[in-house]
């Protein structure tokens, strides 16, 4: 029986074969089906490579050459104190830099979004660290140091500090050396926001003194208003608004022309990013749009 079925079989196989050469003789070369084959699989793996590349393009790197924390999205760290630059009033973020960070959003087809006010020191490190914020935008000034940890886009607007005392606190104004002299003894106390420029100069130029960090600039106003403190020292555009502003029983003692100039902070991991925010920066100088904030917050474009 085995043999007999085995007989069979090869019969059968040979008749297939027969079939098959007649089949391909009707169709002169017989490439056609064979043709349409590779097609089909041809057309299967653009299909395929297509949703590979639409997947890759969704998450936002291929098309843009850099990643955000959420789809859509550029997230913002910032302390939210440093008016006019950037503070948080009636619950909502404003100010220089929260404007600037909007229309680069929106340069970058992103949509901007704060994320509660927290400790200035603790920013760098938030970025740094990833997964939350995309950009610490808070009037960081450019360093050296700062460097070691993260990047630093293009600079977009300069700066000086500036030492703001109470008036007619018998502390002189207008001369630096006066003013060091007067301030740099074991008697005196000068309030700093913690993590800034402001307080490594205090720290710098005044050793003698007590130099108190503290997480606000208006922490540090309220204390000198008060008697508390006796200077603090901090970004000029800033001194000059609380005094103008906020506590107008205080005057700018001196102005300190430290040259810096004021960056947005990007994680290293993410470069692409601040490539894309430095053609933003440079677009918005060029249409004007940085001219109209700083005429809106500072009341000039110098």
């Amino acid at each position: 029986m085995k043999r007999l079925k085995s007989t069979w079989l090869f019969a059968g196989l040979a008749c297939l074969c027969a079939l098959s050469l007649v089949l391909v003789g009707c169709g002169g070369s017989g490439s056609s089906a064979q043709d349409a084959t590779t097609a089909e699989v041809a057309d299967e793996a653009a299909a395929e490579e297509g949703a590979t590349a639409e997947e890759t393009v969704s998450t936002g790197e291929a098309a843009t050459g850099y990643t955000t924390v959420t789809e859509g999205k550029l997230i913002v760290a910032s302390d939210l104190d440093f008016p006019p630059l950037d503070s948080f009033e009636g619950g909502k973020a404003q100010g220089f830099d929260v404007e600037l960070s909007e229309a680069i959003a929106e340069k970058l087809g992103l949509e901007c979004e704060y994320l509660p006010p927290m400790d200035f020191d603790a920013i760098i490190p938030l970025i740094q660290q990833g997964g939350k914020a995309d950009i610490g935008n808070s009037a960081f000034s450019i360093t050296d140091e700062r460097k070691e940890q993260i990047d630093f886009t293009d600079a977009y607007l300069d700066s000086n500090l500036g030492v703001a005392v109470k008036k007619d606190a018998g502390i002189p104004t207008g001369d630096e050396a006066a003013l060091i002299e007067a301030l740099d003894t074991a008697d005196k106390t000068v309030a700093v926001q913690a993590g800034t420029t402001g307080e490594q100069w205090a720290k710098e130029n005044l050793s003698n003194a007590t130099i108190v960090p503290l997480a606000s600039v208006t922490v540090c106003m309220t204390g000198v208003s008060t008697g508390k403190y006796d200077a603090f020292c901090a970004d000029l555009p800033v001194i000059g608004h609380q005094c103008t502003v906020s506590f107008t029983d205080c005057e700018i003692a001196l102005e300190i022309p430290t040259g810096e100039q004021y960056g947005i902070v990007v994680s290293k991991e993410n470069p692409g990013l601040t490539a894309a925010i430095n053609e933003a920066l440079a677009e918005l100088e060029s249409d004007g749009t940085m001219a109209k904030l700083q005429e809106k917050w500072f009341g000039t474009t110098d």
